[in-house]
Formats: structure tokens, C-alpha cells, sequence
């Protein structure tokens, strides 16, 4: 089997457990994967990704040039500048998830830092995650959006819409995201509770022993 075909079972097969597990409904949501020729594998517009075809994922060159499959995804723009930024990416999921929509539209977010330290697999997978500005699906704007966080974060929220994470691998990717929704959902269950949030020396405990780093915030 090749690369790419493993990939493209990949990409359906996560893309079916989020759908299944309620984590991006109808035709929302969408996946890529970056290939060995800096090309890019993603899902279609208007595409259920519980019910994708790998035959029928798009193809695109590394310029974003369609060269076989159905037609990508509107949010093209918002994936190659997650792309072109972060240089460890590989593999990208946005989805529609409950929760994190949900922390998205809270007006006391942080754009820097939309959650605090909570878990420790928040901080290893996720943290910190960015929030930038409303911007209409498929809009292009949002790509400049995203460049201006210069690709230091690998997780990001977009206001009123849903979260954006990048991996270095489609697994990775698909896990951050699922860690980030679960975390979004613990800040909505003890928003207004006081609740004990991870210390800065607990947070520099991780740090240095797996090796995170934390852009321009201080816990």
C-alpha cells in the first residue's frame, strides 16, 4: 500500500470516528494531510466526513492547484496558511465541536491564551491555543488572521465557528483536537466555580520535561 493511499484511508477513517462520536455534525468540518511531494490531501466541500470516499478526496499541488478528486473544501485559504507558517505541520482538523464553538463566543477570552493551564495533556497537546476574530466559512481574510500568529500555535479557535489544530502527524492532529474539545468542555462545566487551575511551577514542571514550548504567554 502506498503513502498516499494509506493516507487517504486515514483521513476517512478518522474523519468517520469524529463524525460517529458527534464532534462535527452534518457536512461540517474538514482534514489534511500534507504528502511527500508537498502536495495535500483534503476533504471535499459540502462533505459529511462521516461518509468520505478516499477515492474522491481532493488532490491538491503544493500550490493549492486542484488535480484530482472532488472539489476541496472552502477553507483551503485558512489551511495552507496554517501550513505555511507552522513548518511542523502536517496534518490539519477543523471541526464544529460543541464545546469549543461554544468557548469561542465567551467574552472573557484570552486571544493569546483561550483556556488556562487546566490538564496536563491540555499543556502537552494543545496549549496554548489562539483565538482570532469572527470571519465568514471560506473567507480569505481569515488566512491573513492566521499569518499574523506567525505559526506559533498549533492550536486555534475561531470565533463563532470552531477549532483549528495542526500535527505533525494526522493522528497527532485528530488527538490535540479531541483534547482541546474535552478541555473546552471542562471550562464551560466549572465556569464561575473558582476552580484549582495547574500553578506556574507545575506549568514549568512540564515545560522542561517535555519540552513545550509556550509563546508569549506567562501562566
Amino acid at each position: 500500500m502506498s503513502s498516499e493511499t494509506r493516507l487517504r484511508e486515514d483521513i476517512c477513517r478518522f474523519g468517520r470516528s469524529l463524525f460517529e462520536r458527534g464532534l462535527t455534525p452534518g457536512s461540517s468540518g474538514n482534514i489534511s494531510v500534507k504528502l511527500e511531494d508537498d502536495g495535500w490531501l483534503v476533504t471535499p466541500t459540502n462533505a459529511s466526513l462521516g461518509f468520505l470516499d478516499p477515492a474522491r478526496l481532493s488532490r491538491l499541488d503544493a500550490n493549492g492547484k486542484l488535480l484530482s478528486g472532488d472539489a476541496p473544501t472552502k477553507e483551503v485559504p485558512l489551511h495552507t496558511a496554517l501550513y505555511d507558517t507552522r513548518e511542523s505541520a502536517r496534518a490539519i482538523v477543523h471541526l464544529h465541536s460543541t464545546h469549543s464553538v461554544a468557548l469561542s463566543m465567551l467574552p472573557e477570552i484570552d486571544p493569546r491564551a483561550a483556556l488556562p493551564p487546566m490538564t496536563a495533556y491540555y499543556m502537552m497537546k494543545c496549549a496554548p491555543t489562539a483565538l482570532v476574530p469572527y470571519y465568514r466559512p471560506g473567507d480569505p481574510a481569515v488566512a491573513d488572521a492566521i499569518k499574523g500568529l506567525a505559526g506559533k500555535y498549533s492550536s486555534v479557535l475561531l470565533a463563532n465557528h470552531g477549532p483549528v489544530v495542526a500535527g505533525d502527524t494526522l493522528e497527532a492532529a485528530v488527538f490535540a483536537t479531541e483534547e482541546l474539545e474535552e478541555t473546552a468542555k471542562l471550562y464551560l462545566l466549572l465556569r464561575g466555580m473558582n476552580p484549582r487551575y495547574l500553578s506556574p511551577e507545575q506549568v514549568k514542571d512540564l515545560v522542561k520535561t517535555f519540552g513545550l514550548t509556550l509563546p508569549e504567554h506567562d501562566h
